[in-house]
């Protein structure tokens, strides 16, 4: 307990000289309820939210940015005109303690009436049983970081592979390994899982412990073996997925 206490209050999840992030704004065409609240309050890295708003910009997916106090703000019937919640990285210890626990069990209930969920690194953590007022998607399944914060690094290339087969070098900070909850669409090398899927209730969750979103600036220094497009596109797969409601295939 204390080792995860230590660790949790370092782990940021957080992309190369990011801060947390407060802001929101409108994001989308004005016509109806976008389809994605892309989280950018408090703990969320605002170079990761940048990431993911320019995949869903190229995948034509509409969506909005959402703050801490918007989410507080939002009922139950306020999300689910929404069909996917994405919660990006950053560091999960500020996310869950940004929101109050109102808040987080009206997440959970809404998922569960159907709202889809996406959670890259610091959002699979908050998906969790997160001591940090985590939202316990998982029945109470707490996720532990991936081996390599225990050898001390915080940030690396990992060679993800697919169920379908397909290894992919994906850009890795201070993340997780997923086991104990889901379906298991991808491993890590040590064979831990980095990718999982399942339902909520209604709902339909995607937990991932790396940044396949990662832009090119961010390996800078690091050795990677496929380029950042081919896991960019894997991250548009991970969107459509949750967003859609796709089962990807799975261990």
């Amino acid at each position: 307990m204390l080792t995860w206490l230590l660790l949790s209050i370092v782990a940021a999840c957080a992309a190369p000289g990011s801060t947390s992030s407060q802001g929101a704004g409108a994001s989308s065409p004005p016509s109806g309820p976008p389809a994605v609240l892309l989280f950018a309050g408090t703990g969320a890295s605002p170079n990761d939210v940048t990431a993911f708003e320019r995949i869903l910009t190229q995948e034509n997916v509409s969506y909005s940015r959402v703050s801490s106090a918007q989410l507080e703000r939002m009922s139950e019937s306020d999300l689910a005109t929404h069909r996917l919640l994405l919660i990006p990285g950053g560091n999960f210890v500020e996310m869950g303690n940004g929101l109050t626990p109102a808040t987080a069990a009206r997440l959970k209930t809404a998922v569960g009436g159907g709202l889809n969920y996406l959670g890259v690194c610091g959002g699979a953590f908050l998906a969790g049983a997160s001591p940090y007022n985590g939202i316990n998607l998982t029945s109470g399944v707490r996720f532990p970081f991936y081996g390599l914060e225990d050898r001390g690094v915080r940030k690396a290339p990992v060679a993800v592979t697919t169920a379908a087969g397909q290894t992919i070098d994906h850009y890795w900070e201070d993340g997780p390994q997923l086991t104990g909850w889901g379906e298991v669409v991808a491993r890590y090398p040590d064979g831990t899982p980095a990718v999982v899927q399942g339902h909520v209730g209604d709902g339909w969750v995607i937990l991932t412990g790396t940044h396949p979103e990662a832009p090119d600036s961010w390996r800078r220094g690091m050795i990677f073996t496929t380029p950042a497009r081919a896991s960019n596109a894997y991250a548009a797969t991970l969107i459509d997925a949750a967003l859609n409601r796709k089962p990807l295939p799975h261990f």
